[in-house]
């Protein structure tokens, strides 16, 4: 008796070029250069890598303290951050802290979180004109919110940062 070789399953030409189109879009979220945010403070343009990084899983994260950017912000001045599509695609806000008067102790404060693909910019204006930005910090977050077991407070997991630091002079 003759035994012939089962068949293999063909695949079409449409189902392999899926195929690789999703492996393209892996890898390249494997190797790409993270997205930067740019902050405008009094028509000084600053542009700023993340401080941390981390995929979408939150499992892989870089981090890079000294990416943070600097710059004399002036009682009264407002910031505007604008954000690229990498990071308004996902739910972002601003955290941020500022001193008051005479007192050193930083007030901290957040925006709104922005959903995803609402906007691509925001402009921080601090509440009384005499205070002094001390941080900014676009946080964009990851995973979805969960409960911190210890505390029962929910938590909202951030997976990259961008900051700026006003200085105080």
């Amino acid at each position: 008796m003759i035994t012939r070789p089962r068949p293999r399953p063909r695949r079409s030409a449409g189902v392999l070029a899926g195929t690789l189109a999703a492996a393209a879009l892996v890898l390249a979220g494997c190797g790409g250069e993270a997205p930067t945010v740019t902050f405008d403070v009094g028509g000084t343009s600053l542009t700023a890598a993340p401080t941390q990084f981390c995929d979408t899983s939150l499992q892989n994260c870089q981090d890079a303290p000294n990416a943070r950017v600097t710059a004399q912000v002036p009682p009264g001045t407002e910031v505007r951050i604008t954000v690229p599509e990498e990071v308004s695609s996902a739910p972002w806000q601003v955290a941020y802290a500022f001193t008051r008067g005479t007192d050193p102790t930083p007030v901290q404060q957040r925006s709104a979180i922005a959903a995803p693909d609402t906007r691509t910019d925001f402009t921080l204006s601090l509440p009384e004109p005499g205070d002094r930005l001390v941080t900014a910090q676009v946080q964009v977050f990851g995973a979805p919110p969960s409960i911190d077991p210890a505390s029962t407070d929910l938590q909202f997991p951030v997976r990259a940062t961008w900051v700026l630091v006003g200085e105080q002079g």
